[in-house]
């Protein structure tokens, strides 16, 4: 039988793989992508059809080498990596490296795609493998060259007109604006005083509430009581038509149903992890990966989910027939629809891969493989076991109740709304969480149970309650909001959803502040620059539009070049323009109304190393600078009880370019400073000197680090935490504490020249484990 050799990603998926093949296959993992454009200017000719010029990954070398020489020996080579336009270019680049090479005479060569990991779909495809796909791999080399050409070309204008190593990227941008965007409105957001009036009522010993909805004859809206005078107005008025009691006008009572939500696409599993799991997006498509590739459970390597790229809700054919067999016998007949469930993908360019994210087999019931998976990767399984089964059980059945009370007439009605699960169906296995938004505006009514009450019923009053409240700004984005709205949007795709936020913390464009995005002074003046020049590029309609002209190009529905054509020449014509037309300072600058308080020149808005300050115009001449925050005539804040040790005066507390610090009040003829907060002493005597003691300090960028607190005169220092206990291996009289991601907390001796190390438990890791 001919020798045949397999090609994947991935040395994990090529391990799982293996074991479903036969002795005549091979399988050898590319590890990645094995070729990418040069790293520099002219790698994509515009001059020539958008020519791209490639060099192999030099850390992938040796695996490219590895398959050329298992090729030799082989009659057929399947090409198997991932089932979308990624994993088409891999296959594809690998193949121009081995035809280049003169390795493919005489050989067939077989593109292989499959869904799911499993012995069945592997074979399956391998027994029926197909061409490469022309229109998946010029969709994705036009994603390449487009990427290539904004970064190549605004990257370098953002350097000379702002500073250097800043980057700009077709997706990335956008998705900057939207952060950027949410901000400024939250800080130009002016609240607004309204009032609400509720009625605390009790029937049959049980007290509930009822909100205003009716004030003499008119509809109560969000506004209508917005202010102190008028919500004492309307209690007086409801108190007096009350007289103590209420009489229920009408009685509304439903059942309704509520419908599970479809099996989980990219965009949602991200969204529902970090809601649920506290997983960044990053994280969700690691563990995501590692589950499809294969996990060993007990005797068996198995990929227990499908492909995890993909923004399809389908589930196929014999999955629903496994799962509905599997619902019938675990909950009873009575969970199971009629028809199996099927749902309707809202991306109306779904085509990476085309099933949703489910279980290999719904028969791997989480809680039984638990002991073969990590902490995460059994948390992720469960959600997406549990939300596979769910979405094709029983709907949930609720009773519903609204109840409107008068107070004295009709013209003055309160409402109280409740509901009770009848039949929970799909809600006892899994419920999708709610947006903060959502959760807030229907907690109240939530599962509330109202005592029975009819028509003509009086309820005891017990109080009217008037409260003050003020609007809102809408929130910060999160991990799951962002990428809900960048779907929304159309900006990116499932694949590129994780890569677009870590770039824009990688940038420092943006910070995380309580798992919230919060734009960086530069990521705010890079946003400026790009909207105020470069408006079309970072419009969401257009980078949408060229999210859907690329899936038409997979699609074979256009060419690629002339769309290439199309976006580049006006694009270069406007970049050549910017690098002409703007100074540094129109953008760095921003002019404010006040007089320099030294030598009375004008002040600006400026960007430093540090982030925006205010600096005078006149430097160098002159050296002014404060925060942007700090108030010009606030009177400096004095230290008491100290003085100046160099000239008696006083000491006080000042705002330099890297924040606070304690200077002297006769600057500049006495220029004596200090740190705000004082070093920490370790007790680990300086294994250098052997003088002074270790102290803990802050540099300027705000990182930690010990040094000896006899400097200037001894400068050894380390970044780790020091100990009072001497290398074993080397004599070293201190050993540190590092923690890595990687290795975890370890004892280090700092000596370059020694590798001792020895693994250390810290407090919660110890925690952890009981």
């Amino acid at each position: 039988m001919a020798k045949s050799l397999v090609i994947v990603e991935s040395p994990a998926k090529a391990k799982t793989i293996k074991k479903y093949l036969g002795k005549d296959y091979e399988v050898l993992a590319s590890y990645g992508h094995v070729r990418d454009l040069l790293p520099k200017e002219g790698a994509v000719d515009p001059e020539h059809d958008f020519a791209m010029k490639y060099q192999l990954i030099e850390k992938n070398e040796k695996h490219v080498d590895a398959i050329a020489k298992s090729l030799k020996k082989a009659d057929n080579l399947y090409l198997a990596t991932d089932p979308d336009r990624e994993g088409e270019a891999i296959s594809w680049h690998l193949y121009e490296i081995l035809k280049d090479r003169g390795l493919l005479k005489d050989k067939h060569v077989g593109r292989v795609a499959f869904n799911e990991i499993t012995k069945r779909a592997v074979n399956d495809a391998v027994e029926h493998p197909r061409e490469l796909s022309d229109d998946l791999i010029h969709a994705q080399l036009a994603r390449r060259a487009l990427d290539y050409l904004v970064g190549f070309n605004l990257s370098p204008l953002l350097w000379k007109k702002i500073r250097r190593g800043l980057s700009a990227g077709r997706v990335q941008s956008p998705a900057l604006r939207l952060i950027v965007e949410r901000e400024n409105e939250i800080e130009n957001f002016k609240p607004k005083e309204y009032w609400t009036v509720d009625a605390e009522v009790e029937q049959d010993k049980q007290a509930f509430a009822a909100k205003l909805t009716y004030l003499k004859g008119k509809k109560v809206s969000q506004f209508t009581i917005n202010n102190e005078k008028k919500a004492k107005d309307a209690e007086q008025t409801l108190s007096s038509a009350a007289n103590g009691k209420l009489t229920v006008h009408k009685v509304e009572k439903k059942q309704r149903k509520r419908n599970p939500a479809a099996p989980f696409t990219t965009s949602t599993l991200q969204q529902e992890a970090s809601r649920k799991l506290g997983f960044t997006a990053r994280k969700t498509m690691s563990v995501a990966q590692q589950l499809y590739e294969g996990i060993d459970i007990g005797g068996e390597t198995v990929g227990l989910i499908t492909y995890m790229r993909t923004d399809s809700v389908n589930l196929a054919e014999e999955a629903l027939t496994e799962i509905r067999q599997f619902i019938q016998d675990k909950y009873g007949a009575d969970n199971l629809p009629k028809e199996p469930r099927l749902f309707k993908t809202k991306s109306k360019n779904a085509q990476e891969a085309h099933e949703a994210i489910r279980p290999t087999s719904v028969l791997h019931e989480p809680d039984q493989i638990k002991k073969h998976l990590s902490k995460d990767q059994f948390r992720l399984y469960e959600l997406i076991w549990k939300r596979t089964v769910a979405c094709q059980m029983i709907h949930a059945t609720m009773n519903t109740v609204a109840v409107d009370l008068a107070a004295g007439s009709p013209e003055n009605l309160f409402r109280a709304n409740g509901s009770t699960v009848v039949k929970p169906g799909f809600m006892a296995l899994y419920m999708e969480s709610e947006d903060d938004a959502k959760k807030d505006k229907e907690k109240d009514d939530k599962d509330r149970i109202l005592p029975p009450m009819k028509e003509g019923d009086e309820v005891k009053l017990l109080k009217i309650l008037p409260e003050q409240h003020f609007t809102e700004p809408p929130p910060r984005y999160s991990e799951a909001s962002l990428v809900k709205a960048l779907e929304e949007y159309g900006i990116g795709r499932p694949s590129t959803y994780a890569s677009i936020i870590s770039t824009l913390q990688q940038r420092e464009y943006v910070e995380m502040d309580k798992k919230r995005f919060i734009p960086t002074d530069v990521g705010r003046i890079v946003n400026k620059f790009l909207t105020e020049h470069f408006p079309q590029y970072v419009d969401y309609e257009f980078t949408a539009h060229m999210e859907d002209d690329l899936d038409a190009i997979s699609r074979g529905e256009k060419d690629w070049v002339p769309m290439m054509k199309a976006f580049w020449k006006p694009f270069h014509e406007l970049v050549e323009d910017k690098d002409k037309s703007v100074d540094r300072k129109d953008v760095t600058h921003e002019q404010i109304d006040e007089k320099c308080p030294k030598c009375g020149g004008s002040l600006a808005i400026r960007l430093g190393r540090r982030g925006r300050f205010i600096g005078c115009n006149n430097y160098p001449d002159c050296d002014y600078t404060r925060n942007v925050n700090e108030d010009a005539n606030a009177e400096p804040e004095v230290i008491e009880g100290r003085k100046c040790p160099d000239c008696g005066s006083d000491l006080i507390i000042r705002h330099g370019r890297y924040g606070k610090f304690i200077g002297c009040s006769g600057y500049p003829d006495c220029r004596y400073i200090e740190p705000l907060e004082k070093p920490e002493n370790t007790g680990v005597q300086c294994p250098e000197c052997k003088q002074g003691n270790m102290l803990k300090r802050k540099a300027r960028s705000g990182k930690i680090f010990f040094s000896c607190e006899r400097y200037p005169d001894c400068k050894y220092a380390v970044w780790n935490q020091p100990l009072n206990e001497a290398c074993p291996q080397c004599g070293w009289p201190m050993l540190t504490l590092k923690t890595t991601k990687r290795r975890g907390t370890e004892k280090v001796c700092p000596q370059k020249d020694c590798n001792y190390s020895e693994p250390v438990e810290t407090e919660e890791e110890e925690t952890e484990q009981e």
